[in-house]
């Protein structure tokens, strides 16, 4: 009954998804149409450039969160309105009266001057007097004597000419402008950008961060029920939220538990009474859905076998190979990107990018034949090594090939299996990992996600047992 629901789309579909909603909610419960302009401009051969997005905010009662927050001014406002500087820095000057006459002390005379003569009375910013006296001394006041409260204190603007006095407001007591339906402070995610993690529809952390501080408190419920790359779970964990995120691919929850784990890691902090670092935990989190043994690997294998194989290609922190189609089939499943260094004569510890191949098989068929087809396929594509990963046992023919591959040396002056055979059992039991030294500690295979300040709290289970 307290929920928002923030429908991020674009302008060709959200006046049909506004019906939608107002249907579900009640277009009593409509709260805004948000414009967020998504980039800076777009040509368009035959119509105006499309530079925005449209978020429908919605809520399902009246009672639900609303955080007031303010963002900077820029600096074309600054110069326009904050044009004036004293000893105490640069401020704008207000009205310090309102339209409409009345017959209390705020239409009486202040100082030699009739504010009804204007038909105004005098309109005082109750916050700033009570920087200088209390809540009970503010009741016992007269307007005239929080106009003199103001004047002493350096807040009343005289103009030169005469006229009407105003207040200053300083720059340094602005909290900003109020969150306004039109957001063009946030841009897209530049290619370059740090926090980009490869996924096509990623959005901006910082507009994430801001829909959840202004729509919710510490210790509520964020769900993302279409969480892509994990933008919302990231923001909703980092400002201290419990949360929840659903994607209806593998191949997303993978690339979220390693953003989540990269963003949220195991940290040094000082002891206050001992001053010695102690560890404390990183995040820790449930995947609901995803093979836990192999029965579960096998249902999923016969269900979907491209889930399957970017489910697995995660066991061993591949990326999925996007280059292949469906109904194609290169050989290639994932490949992992690694750093190494060799040591020669004209180059000291020159560092190399080398590539692994990783094939996956679900079926009951593997054999021989399938090791020398990775074999083929890590030659055609100039990798130094091949992983296969398989849900059945392989046969003795398959180690057998795989051991003629021989050894990888690489620069710490360990050998590693070129080919090397990984049971999905052994892989969800954690008995076995692949064996390679990379010197970017997986990098290049995926962009790590910055790490995080995080607010310490338990989160508690989501999912309540039967």
């Amino acid at each position: 009954p307290t929920g928002s629901l923030y429908l991020h789309c674009d302008p060709t579909a959200s006046h049909y998804l506004k019906m939608i909603l107002d249907i579900i909610f009640g277009a009593i419960n409509f709260r805004n149409e948000l414009i967020w302009k998504r980039t800076s401009a777009h040509s368009s051969a035959k119509k105006y450039g499309s530079v925005h997005d449209t978020i429908l905010y919605y809520t399902k009662s009246n009672q639900y969160t609303w955080n007031l927050i303010y963002t900077e001014y820029n600096e074309k406002y600054l110069q326009d309105f904050y044009r004036f500087t004293d000893e105490k820095g640069c401020f704008r000057v207000s009205d310090l009266t309102a339209a409409g006459s009345g017959k209390g002390e705020s239409s009486q005379p202040w100082r030699g001057i009739d504010p009804k003569l204007n038909k105004r009375h005098w309109a005082i910013p109750t916050q700033l007097v009570l920087k200088f006296v209390d809540q009970e001394n503010l009741l016992k006041m007269s307007t005239q004597e929080k106009l003199d409260l103001l004047d002493k204190n350096g807040y009343i603007y005289w103009p030169k000419k005469g006229g009407i006095p105003r207040y200053k407001g300083y720059l340094d007591n602005s909290k900003g402008v109020p969150l306004q339906d039109v957001i063009t402070d946030i841009g897209p995610l530049s290619a370059q950008a740090k926090e980009r993690l490869g996924y096509p529809t990623q959005k901006p952390l910082k507009l994430l961060e801001r829909i959840i501080n202004a729509s919710s408190k510490e210790n509520d419920l964020i769900l993302d029920p279409f969480c892509g790359c994990g933008t919302a779970v990231h923001a909703a964990e980092k400002l201290g939220r419990n949360w929840i995120g659903i994607d209806i691919t593998h191949l997303a929850i993978s690339a979220i538990e390693k953003r989540l784990k990269d963003a949220f890691p195991n940290r040094q902090i000082e002891d206050e009474k001992t001053s010695k670092l102690i560890t404390v935990k990183g995040i820790e989190f449930e995947v609901e859905g995803t093979p836990k043994d192999v029965a579960a690997a096998l249902d999923l294998f016969n269900r979907d076998a491209y889930q399957f194989q970017w489910w697995a290609v995660s066991l061993v922190n591949a990326q999925p190979y996007q280059g292949k189609k469906k109904g194609s089939d290169t050989g290639i499943d994932g490949i992992i990107y690694f750093k190494d260094c060799k040591d020669s004569m004209k180059n000291k510890n020159k560092t190399t990018t080398e590539k692994i191949i990783v094939s996956v098989k679900g079926g009951k068929n593997v054999g021989a034949a399938m090791i020398r087809d990775l074999s083929g396929t890590m030659t055609a594509n100039k990798a130094k090594m091949g992983l296969f990963i398989t849900l059945t046992p392989p046969t003795k023919p398959m180690v057998q090939e795989a051991a003629k591959a021989g050894f990888y040396q690489a620069g710490n002056g360990q050998n590693y299996p070129i080919i090397q055979i990984l049971i999905i059992e052994e892989l969800l039991l954690g008995n076995k990992k692949a064996e390679y030294f990379d010197l970017s500690r997986g990098e290049l295979t995926f962009k790590k996600a910055q790490k995080e300040e995080q607010i310490n709290f338990i989160q508690p289970n989501l999912f309540e047992e039967e």
